[in-house]
């Protein structure tokens, strides 16, 4: 498999594409352009958002497969075709003048030159002040049933309640345990429909506020502790993490982050782009979590890809004029 290098190991100082982020969405990007015969840089900061997780789910073909394992794969499918894959922190984009595309530059004080930018940089999960779950994070401590419901199936689950989409997590995890528990936290408190609806799905609701988790000896989430000490026994947690995109670069150009609201709260930012990954800034892409927050793996490699295909035939019409030109001349 493709192994990353340095950013000063750079083959050249000019690119058709550079993509920030070596994530699923930068590598199948990365894969795609580099078979158009595309020279690509793909710049990563080696800090994937599923890197907690033991393993990818709902991936047609890698089921189960480890985060790292996948991404060592896709490393080394994009560079068997050409591209550059190397660490790094990108920390501003900017334009230059006249048609000549884009420079970034790295933490290090390196810059590189690209025709195109696609930015593939991902999320933050940003978890509630509860001392312990940042440590169980992806592991007992979860979000996403259909990212590890299966894997927590018919065990004691708890919900920490953070905001107005507490009660729906409650009633979406009760598919996978008979055995749910609503922490109401820092919630708010359920309607008289919403307490209905847990009553008849069998779904206890506790109040006070939590204030950390129980580890057992062999290093095992056991109960969540209550802020009068009683502890409740849970085998996992369920947290609604606010998704902040990683949108710096993006920001470096001119672009805002937009809101994201879901059931009357805002639960994060991202940054806007047309179905195929065009920002508003000509020449600038954006595929996977960084415009998507609720994205699986499967998505966001899908979400390269359509990106990959927008810059390729952004660069063929340029090419185009470009030899349209020449010709009269």
């Amino acid at each position: 498999m493709a192994s990353r290098t340095d950013v000063s190991d750079m083959k050249q100082q000019r690119y058709d594409v550079v993509i920030v982020g070596g994530g699923a969405a930068g590598l199948s990007g990365a894969l795609t352009l580099a078979r158009a015969r595309r020279s690509v840089l793909v710049i990563d900061a080696g800090e994937p958002r599923n890197a907690p997780a033991s393993h990818v789910h709902n991936y047609l073909g890698r089921e189960s497969t480890p985060p790292g394992e996948l991404l060592a794969i896709g490393r080394g499918e994009a560079a068997g075709y050409g591209a550059e894959i190397v660490e790094g922190r990108v920390l501003s984009a900017e334009r230059l003048p006249g048609e000549r595309g884009f420079r970034v530059v790295t933490e290090d004080g390196s810059a590189v030159e690209a025709r195109r930018l696609l930015v593939t940089t991902g999320l933050v999960d940003e978890l509630p002040p509860v001392p312990g779950l940042a440590e169980r994070w992806g592991r007992e401590v979860l979000h996403c049933p259909y990212c590890h419901g299966r894997e927590v199936a018919d065990r004691p689950i708890g919900v920490l309640g953070v905001g107005p989409l507490s009660v729906h997590q409650a009633l979406m995890w009760r598919q996978w345990s008979d055995d749910v528990t609503l922490f109401r936290h820092t919630g708010p408190e359920p309607t008289d429909e919403e307490y209905e609806q847990l009553a008849a799905r069998g779904v206890a609701v506790v109040d006070g506020e939590v204030t950390g988790l129980e580890i057992a000896d062999d290093d095992r989430f056991t109960g969540v502790r209550l802020a009068g000490g009683r502890v409740v026994a849970r085998e996992a947690l369920v947290v609604q993490a606010r998704f902040t995109a990683r949108s710096a670069v993006l920001e470096s150009l001119g672009l805002v982050p937009v809101a994201q609201e879901m059931g009357g709260e805002v639960v994060g930012t991202y940054i806007a782009t047309d179905p195929v990954g065009a920002t508003e800034v000509p020449g600038v892409w954006a595929a996977g979590n960084v415009t998507s927050l609720m994205e699986q793996v499967v998505g966001s490699v899908a979400g390269g890809l359509r990106a990959a295909a927008g810059v390729n035939g952004d660069l063929i019409a340029e090419d185009t004029r470009n030899a349209v030109a020449v010709r009269r001349s």
